[in-house]
């Protein structure tokens, strides 16, 4: 228990001080609202979210849910910068993850003009060694980051929104 404390510590202090994550040069423009399930894994622990994305006032809402309907965070990103979205702590890694949605979102007719480093190929997408996208269909796909982490996305089913 005490070791997974001081890992998770550790973890944080690193992701603090790690360089802040990428954001496009202008919003794209994207289809909004969007709810995604997120299925994170890392070696042998996976984890399941809900992820609703809304434009609302002049920025862009980020809502991370556990499969209970929990908050897990919650950001707003207006005019470039990172907001806290109600009372819940920072979180570096949802930050990190909401950051790589988007990019990976981002329409590629409007790619080079928001990520000028990023890398295209047959169905991939990369961002340096941080970010890297495979796609099987437009809004399924899978994003690995520098970190050992690996998120794979797809939408909701219909039947699972009221």
């Amino acid at each position: 228990m005490i070791r997974r404390l001081l890992l998770s510590l550790g973890f944080l202090l690193l992701c603090a001080c790690a360089s802040p994550a990428p954001l496009p040069e202008h919003s794209p423009q994207l289809a909004l609202p969007m709810q995604l399930h997120i299925l994170r894994e890392q070696a042998e622990q996976r984890q399941d979210w809900l992820l609703v994305i809304q434009q609302e006032s002049g920025g862009l809402r980020w809502s991370l849910m556990d499969p209970l309907g929990i908050p897990v965070a919650r950001q707003r990103l207006v005019d470039g910068t990172w907001q806290a979205d109600g009372l819940l702590p920072p979180n570096p890694q949802a930050r990190e993850l909401f950051a790589a949605l988007l990019f990976a979102l981002t329409p590629a007719a409007q790619l080079r003009s928001n990520y000028p480093a990023a890398r295209i190929n047959a169905g991939q997408r990369d961002l340096g060694s941080r970010w890297h996208v495979e796609y099987r269909l437009p809004l399924v796909f899978d994003v690995r980051m520098d970190q050992g982490v690996a998120y794979h996305v797809s939408p909701l089913d219909d039947e699972a929104n009221p």
